[in-house]
This record gives C-alpha cells, structure tokens and sequence, in this order.
C-alpha cells in the first residue's frame, strides 16, 4: 500500500494510495456480507475498479463464534485496472476471536486490524480455540491494531429506538462499516438511502441502523483511531454507463437478453443448491420478459421440464452445481440424442459429493465432457469473470439453438458471487440470435426427403445442413409428426435404427456436429508476448490472476503469453496454431489438472500443471513464483 501524504486539516493527514483490499470477517449472523456489499456498492459509485471475494461459511447453522461459522467478505477497490480481489489485506475487520483466528494470516505486517473489543470475553475466546487473548499475550504487534468497543458503542447510539438488546445488536455491522467509511474516505450517502428504502416501513430499524452507521463514521472522526486517512482516487475506465454487477447477476441478464433478442420465451427450471440458486432468484424477478422459472422437486425433474421445454419450442435452462449435474447426466443424455437446445449451468464448488458447498473449484470440466455413457459429446462454454457471465450465457443459447446441441456454461463459486464494475452492453451490437422453426414438410428449413429414403414430401426430422444440424420442429406443427426418445435414430428420418452401421455413422455425425462450432466462435486470443518461451493457459475464473502475473513477469522481463479458453469444446480452431509459437506451458487449475489432460492429449504439448484444491482462488504471488520456477527449470 504505496503512499504519498497531503495535508487535509491541521489535525490530520490524508494518504493518497492506489489500492486498498480490506475484509470484513465475523459471524455468519454479523452482517458482514451486508458490510462488504455495502462497501462495494459505494466504492463503485465513487468510480473506483473493484473486484470482491465473498466467503460463506458451509454449513447453515455452524454454532456462533465458532470457526465454523466465520463468514467474510473481501474487497479490492482502486485507482487502476484490476483484475482480482487482491492477495494479502491492508485492513481486516473481526468481529469476534473466531474471524481474527481465521483470517489473520491473511493480513499484511504492519496492516490495519479493526478488533471488535467486546466480544474477546473467555466464553468467546475458548470457542475460537484460543487458550490467551491474542489482544493481550503480544501476538499481535506486527499489526496496527485499532481496538472498538463496538458492542457496547453501538448499543449506546441505539437505546432510545426502543429495540430489544438482540435487535440492537443486529446492527453493529453498520457501526463497523461507518467507521471504515470514515478510514476510507467514503460517503455515507448510498448507505443511508439503502437502510431508508430497506427498512422504511420499520421506522425503529430505520433510525437504529442509521443511528450506528453516523456513530461508527463520527467515532472513527472525534477519537482518531488512526493518524490518518486514506483516499483511493476515481479509476480511469473506459467511457460508458457501469453498473456494479455479480456473476449469478450477469448470467440471467444474459440468458433473457439472448431469449428476447431470438424471440423466443425462455423456461428455467432449476432445484436449489450452493452456489448456483441466485440464478433463479434472478430470473423470478423477471417475468416482465417473458420469463417462466419453476423451482422443481429434484435435480432430475428440473432438467426434465427445461427438456421438455426445449422439445416445445422454448428455450430451456437449469443450472446447478457439480452434485446436480450427476443426477441431471442420464437426461442430458436424452437432449443429446434427441438434438434438442438445452443450456445447463453449472456454478462449480469443491467436491466430490458435498464436498465445499460454499467454496471455489474448477471440478467439473471432465464431468461435463465425459460424463454421461456412451459417446454423447455437448458444447462448453466458460466464463472468465463476473461480467463475462452474461456474454458466455448469450453465446450458449447462441450455440445450443444455432447447433441444435445441449451446451454447457461452467462457472464456479468465486465468478458467481464475485462482482466487478459492468459496461452495459449496447444491445445494438450484440449478435443476433436468429431461431426459424419449419412451418411444414415442403417449407424451405422443412428438409422432405430425397432420393427415395421414405415417403415423398415427408418431413425429415435428422436431415441435417451443412453444419450438420437438424431442423427444430415444434409439436403439433401439420405435417411435422416425427419420433423422439433416447433410443438411436436413423438418420434423416429419426425412426428407431439398431444397425451398428448407422449407430456408428450417427455418433460421428453428432460428434462432427459438435466440432463444427468452431467454425462459428472466435479465434484463440494471444495476450502479452505473442510468442517466446512460456505461454500461460487457463480457463474460468482464473484469468484475473494469470493476467495478473503474467503482467509482472513481463514488467521484470520475463517472455511470457497468456491465452484464456472460454470455449472449451469444441476448442478455437487456431489453437495448434497458437501452440507452436512457444517453448513451454503452464497450465493453472483450481483442480488437480483436468484442462491439462485435455490439452495434453488433444495437442501433444509438453505442459506442466500448477493446480490448488483448496476451495480458494490462486493468489498472483502464487503464479508468479510459477511462472519464475518454470523459466528456471
């Protein structure tokens, strides 16, 4: 945290810095994601780059105060480009012993550590685990530690709004947002208008929460916690209207802007699970387009109705995580057979089985590749951060209704909850999704049969174009009556064919089908030295990171290419191109090496892994070293 001192008053001094990341840490019931949303929404406004890490704890009802239940929320915000939520903290805030114990390792020598006082009582600290106060034994002295009182500062600013004491303590979390406002050099304002419109008809919440938030930010100016104050200046971004925006967010607003821009009404079925159950949130609150959500009784049925959906002429969608796609493979199975446009979203998390509910992991790339029996290839697409979510959920209902394909849009727990400033996009330049269903056997995308296979003038549900695509052909359309199910078709007429023959032509065909995407998606995009001695690959999420790094390493002037897949079947068709202008590879995943093993068998590169499966993301400290080790290898 570089800094350059100005004088603001003749008490004080302001500190002019580029970057802060500060984290908001406490209780799962202490408010901290309200805290840390807060916090971002303002800093968004003040025109400031930010990207943010939310971390929930993973089970619902860990005890209070235990480690368990610690629930925190990360934000970076600064005067330049960014691309991560930042790796080491210039500020913590805990809560209680629990968020200190967890968290603390985290934070810079010599950062700022905002210590809730209170609730370091013996009770508190021998649920942490601590066996002596870390306040008291020295253990801290390396920090700038800031010492409030917040419980019993927050009741004081809150007694006369007659709220119960567990009420009243309901709002401490303004009290600490106050007062890091007040460190920061950001407004109250936006605050006060969101506890005004949230709690309006409460009138005694209303004044409580505005009473704590005035009194941390004025406790914070009146004891001068700290000898100075910090200010992040406006980022300078590119010209145009911004909105703060999450992954979950930026999904459905591009699944119903491509739905709207085809025409076509949009069905999502889904079941709820971590981390992907925003979506549907979402999606409920749009109904003003045209949308139609069903919260369905399992994960089989809620793949089931987005089938049905698709077969009907909509567009259909579900999304989960890696457990859902399990017990959604068999249908998705059926979607590839029957060729119809499915879109399945799933927000990855640790696994296998429950596994991290709450955490990041790049785990399911092999599942949605291979996971289902037989040859039953699917498109996939990934999104690189929270705002390329609502391109990467536009270009799936692209693809799934161009290629008559089930597609797949992977992205994961860290890009689903993480949030970023968002360019709202002109719609006038983005693509057109053109969907034409035939109107009957003879119409000119009816595709009759030919040359004798069948009755003349009968409608042909499998005779393909030249991207080897079947029609789609709404039920009940005269003249259109065809056979649908899992069971193997004939080509071109779609009537159940056991001949190994056609069985293998047919698997070819949908393969090839498939491979034909490329044709239609852009080329792979060489970022930093376009060739040279290591080119750096990744996928989803962890762009931020590997841009990041490889950025350094170029400031230090190290050879080094950056290319991100965010399609990743079929692969940009200049991809071998790409590959041979470099000497070697390195190939981040938060998993244990899944696009490694792809491209090491598709490409026969010689790439090395660098994997972490510990439900975080990487640090870009973590790939520098990377990135140094392998050049010196």
């Amino acid at each position: 945290m570089s800094a350059t001192a100005t004088p603001d008053s003749a008490s004080r001094k302001v500190q002019e810095v580029e970057s802060i990341t500060i984290r908001f840490a406490g209780d799962s019931g202490d408010g901290m994601q309200l805290a840390g949303t807060q916090f971002t929404n303002v800093s968004a406004v003040l025109g400031n780059d930010i990207a943010t890490f939310p971390d929930f704890p993973a089970e619902i009802r860990a005890p209070a105060g235990t480690l368990a239940g610690v629930s925190g929320f990360q934000v970076h915000f600064a005067s330049s480009d960014i691309h991560t939520p930042g790796d080491t903290l210039n500020c913590l805030v805990v809560m209680n012993p629990a968020a200190l114990k967890t968290n603390l390792r985290d934070l810079e020598p010599g950062g700022i550590l905002i210590v809730n006082s209170d609730s370091f009582g013996a009770n508190d600290l021998k649920k942490a685990k601590y066996t002596v106060n870390p306040l008291e034994d020295g253990s801290l002295k390396g920090y700038r530690v800031v010492r409030v009182a917040i419980d019993t500062l927050n009741r004081e600013a809150v007694k006369e709004c007659g709220l119960t004491p567990k009420d009243s303590d309901r709002c401490k979390n303004f009290f600490a947002l106050g007062l890091v406002y007040w460190m920061f050099e950001r407004p109250m304002d936006g605050t006060l208008k969101y506890i005004k419109d949230k709690f309006g008809k409460k009138i005694d919440v209303l004044e409580a929460n505005t009473r704590s938030l005035k009194a941390g930010y004025n406790y914070g100016d009146t004891v001068e916690v700290m000898p100075v104050q910090y200010r992040v200046a406006k980022a300078k971004m590119t010209p145009g209207v911004y909105r703060k925006i999450t992954g979950n967010e930026a999904m459905a607003m591009g699944l119903v802007t491509a739905s709207t821009l085809a025409e076509k009404q949009l069905v999502f079925s889904g079941y709820p699970i971590t981390p992907a159950s925003d979506i549907l949130h979402q999606l409920a609150d749009m109904k003003n387009f045209g949308v139609k959500t069903l919260q369905a009784e399992d994960e089989i049925a809620a793949v089931g109705i987005a089938i049905g959906a698709a077969y009907g002429g909509a567009i259909g969608i579900t999304a989960t995580s890696g457990p859902g796609i399990c017990l959604k493979a068999e249908a998705i199975g059926l979607a590839v057979m029957t060729e119809l446009p499915l879109v399945v979203i799933d927000v990855q998390r640790g696994g296998p089985s429950t596994g991290l509910p709450t955490k990041t992991e790049q785990a399911d790339l092999l599942q949605a590749m291979f996971g289902r029996n037989g040859e039953c290839p699917v498109a996939i697409v990934a999104p690189r951060s929270p705002g390329d979510c609502f391109d990467m959920a536009f270009e799936a209902i692209r693809i799934a209704t161009q290629f008559m394909v089930p597609t797949f849009v992977l992205s994961d727990g860290y890009i689903a909850n993480g949030a970023e400033p968002w360019p709202i996009p002109d719609l006038s330049k983005l693509p057109s999704i053109k969907v034409q269903h035939p109107t009957g056997p003879n119409s000119s995308n009816g595709q009759t049969h030919e040359n004798g296979a069948g009755e003349p003038g009968t409608f042909l549900p499998y005779k393909r174009n030249e991207l080897l695509v079947r029609p789609w052909a709404i039920p009940g359309t005269p003249g259109l009556e065809h056979r649908i199910g899992g069971i193997e078709k004939q080509d071109g007429t779609g009537n159940v064919n056991y001949d190994g023959h056609n069985h293998e032509h047919m698997v070819k065909t949908r393969a090839q089908k498939v491979a034909n995407i490329a044709k239609t998606i852009p080329d792979l995009e060489i970022e930093g030295d376009q060739d040279g001695d290591l080119l750096v690959i990744g996928w989803g999420g962890t762009y931020g990171s590997i841009a990041t790094a490889v950025q350094r390493a170029r400031r230090k002037g190290l050879k080094v290419g950056q290319v991100h897949f965010r399609h990743l079947n079929p692969f940009p068709k200049n991809t071998a191109e790409v590959f041979k202008k470099f000497k070697k590879f390195l190939i981040p995943e938060l998993n244990a090496g899944q696009l490694l093993l792809l491209l090491r068998a598709q490409f026969l590169i010689p790439a090395q892994g660098y994997n972490k499966v510990q439900g975080r993301p990487f640090l870009v400290s973590e790939l520098e070293e990377a990135i140094e080790g392998i050049l010196k290898s």
